[in-house]
């Protein structure tokens, strides 16, 4: 039973492949298909020696035959007897040389007359002709000729693809291909980053007049922010903007399981877009090869390590007049190593945050393009309940939103089928299939009422939009809660009501039938997880204005691997945040017990329709005295 949200991110990209190697089949294949050859040569070779074979025999059983009448027909061929036997098989033999075949056969006994009833054919013996001397030498050559090159592209395609091992894989979109190009145009939002950017393409367009000036234009650009938010669309952008070729790869490309190829890609890219220059190369999630380095990382740790220092080495052999621009992008800045980032380097960088309301309605007016609206369609309703979206978000959300349409067999996309996608991005899809018990169903009704309940009289929590006990994804039931505008910082007081709201869904199970269940899981861990940071990162506690998780950076001693804290101190954060538990409780406590009226009622409804939309929760409300929230109202 899930209360609060989570989102999907994704990532995209494209781009052709600047440089391939033609795959061939295996070595073991070619030699099985050769084997297969060579046996079916051999059986009808076989076949034909068969039904042409010839019996060789001494001349006195030749001879011995034609006294016995059992030859037909006789055919001289220079020595050789040639004969037919009256079964039709057929037999051979030789004469003397220099003598005839009449003589020959009278000195062993053959009689006139018998030799008389016996056709004898004498056949003139030419010399073989230059093609039918050549043929019977040139075609076991050849045939074995063929066999070794079929062989052979096997073990070819393997040393090739041996040969190219160190050879850059990036993908490059050539400034004419216009399926591809991407301007600032096809990027809505994002209006800081793209001002930033554009000394970039003013750059690359007239370098001249940067340079006349002694003005040098950062070598390298650093792009940060969450998944989904257009690192990779900018940075083609730009590119398209510039009209430059641009070399796309990621950073998990480089690495290889032998040391150095990483490294040997690298200037294989570098060389690539030197000779393409002015460009820009693009690496994607470089934190895969650019975290900071550590002396005791053996192995991988070592090319990846070798590959950084390629890097590096590169982007400090620059020279003023080549015009390449390296952009990278992560969402990962605190782990990259400091010497990417020093001065010289990546030492321009671009933060890219979540889009507020106007910026979401800008990306779904990109997304509508080749999606025919319904009238009522209204996409500024849509972007007010997309707070927290990225841009990857948005496009799935309309994608999702035509899927449902087309599904129904309907033309164009309605307005409904949008908030439906909004649900389905942010839940996953309806699983229609789980039913739920009546014992079941009652107890999703009254633990998702609870939050309803609890969020609704707190004054700092996000008014609610939706409540539902129709289980999505992993959820058995949500209440959706929205806020009323784009938030960038959270109080102390908003995360406390957020915590009470999170345990709403457990005190009313406690309170209503007096046992829980595993229903509340979650909420117990997400509660958890923000009483913790309020402990431990923001100095939200009684034990003051002090940070005790460190940002990652540290690989020893603290951060990642260890704790920057002493155990006495541990037991402090531990008592501290059972303290934020326990108020939180008791809070979400009160409002259920004191308003338990609302909370059957709720409850009720909800085992009805099992959905229950923001105006007719916000009826309820007012029928039990609880007045909802406004714009004006909520103090965050």
């Amino acid at each position: 039973m899930a209360k609060d949200t989570k989102k999907q991110q994704g990532k995209s990209g494209s781009g052709n492949k600047f440089s391939a190697v033609k795959k061939v089949g295996g070595f073991s294949q070619q030699l099985i298909g050769t084997l297969i050859i060579f046996l079916f040569l051999a059986w009808g070779y076989s076949l034909v020696e068969d039904k042409a074979a010839t019996e060789t025999i001494p001349l006195s059983e030749f001879a011995s035959l034609v006294t016995r009448n059992q030859i037909r027909s006789i055919r001289v061929q220079g020595d050789t007897l040639l004969a037919t036997k009256t079964d039709n098989s057929l037999v051979s033999s030789k004469k003397e040389t220099g003598a005839s075949v009449l003589d020959t056969l009278r000195n062993y006994g053959v009689s006139t007359s018998t030799l008389a009833s016996t056709t004898i054919t004498v056949e003139s013996v030419r010399g073989l002709s230059f093609w039918g001397s050549i043929i019977p030498i040139a075609l076991p050559i050849l045939f074995f000729g063929f066999m070794i090159w079929w062989l052979a592209r096997g073990i070819k395609g393997a040393n090739m693809q041996a040969l190219s091992f160190g050879q850059s894989r990036a993908k490059m979109i050539h400034p004419d291909d216009g399926k591809q190009k991407v301007t600032f145009k096809d990027v809505a939002g994002a209006k800081e980053a793209k001002e930033e950017l554009m000394e970039i393409v003013e750059f690359l367009r007239s370098p001249k007049k940067f340079l006349d000036i002694g003005a040098v234009i950062p070598k390298g650009v650093l792009l940060m922010g969450a998944p989904g938010t257009g690192k990779t669309m900018l940075a083609r952008a730009v590119a398209g903007e510039a009209g430059v070729p641009f070399f796309h790869l990621s950073g998990s490309e480089f690495e290889e399981m032998f040391v150095g190829v990483g490294a040997s890609r690298v200037r294989d890219l570098f060389d690539m877009a030197k000779k393409s220059a002015p460009s820009i190369i693009f690496i994607d999630e470089i934190d895969a090869v650019g975290r900071a380095r550590s002396p005791s990382m053996g192995g991988q740790g070592e090319a990846r390590e070798q590959t950084l220092n390629q890097i590096l080495v590169e982007m400090d052999g620059f020279e003023q007049t080549e015009n390449v621009i390296v952009m990278a992008a992560t969402n990962r800045p605190d782990v990259l190593d400091q010497a990417l980032l020093r001065p010289g380097r990546f030492d321009r960088r671009v933060t890219l945050d979540l889009p507020d309301r106007n910026d979401r309605e800008s990306i779904l007016q990109v997304h509508i393009k080749a999606k025919p609206l319904a009238e009522d369609v209204n996409l500024r309703v849509i972007a007010e309940r997309t707070p927290g979206f990225s841009g990857a978000d948005l496009y799935s959300l309309m994608n999702e939103g035509a899927i449902l349409a087309a599904r129904e067999g309907r033309k164009s996309v309605a307005q409904y089928d949008l908030i439906r996608a909004i649900e389905k991005v942010m839940l996953g899809p309806e699983r229609k299939s789980h039913v739920l018990s009546p014992e079941e169903k009652k107890l999703t009704a009254y633990h998702e009422a609870g939050h309803a309940l609890v969020a609704s009289v707190l004054p700092n929590a996000d008014p609610v939009h939706k409540i539902s006990i129709i289980a999505r994804g992993r959820a058995g039931g949500y209440t959706l809660k929205l806020p009323l505008d784009d938030r960038r910082l959270m109080s102390k007081g908003a995360f406390l009501d957020d915590i009470a709201m999170s345990l709403g869904g457990y005190v009313a199970e406690k309170e209503v039938f007096g046992d829980i269940t595993t229903g509340p899981s979650n909420d117990l861990q997400v509660a958890t997880g923000f009483a913790r940071d309020m402990v431990t990162k923001y100095g939200m506690s009684s034990l003051g204005p002090i940070a005790l998780v460190g940002d990652g950076r540290a690989f020893f001693g603290g951060g990642l691997y260890g704790k920057e804290y002493s155990e006495s101190f541990g037991q402090k954060i531990d008592e501290e945040v059972k303290r934020i538990m326990d108020e939180a409780w008791e809070r979400a406590r009160v409002i259920i017990t004191e308003k338990r009226a609302a909370l059957d009622a709720i409850a009720e409804e909800l085992i009805k329709v099992e959905n229950i939309e923001r105006e007719e929760f916000e009826k309820i409300l007012i029928m039990h005295g609880i007045k909802p929230k406004r714009k004006e109202e909520v103090f965050v």
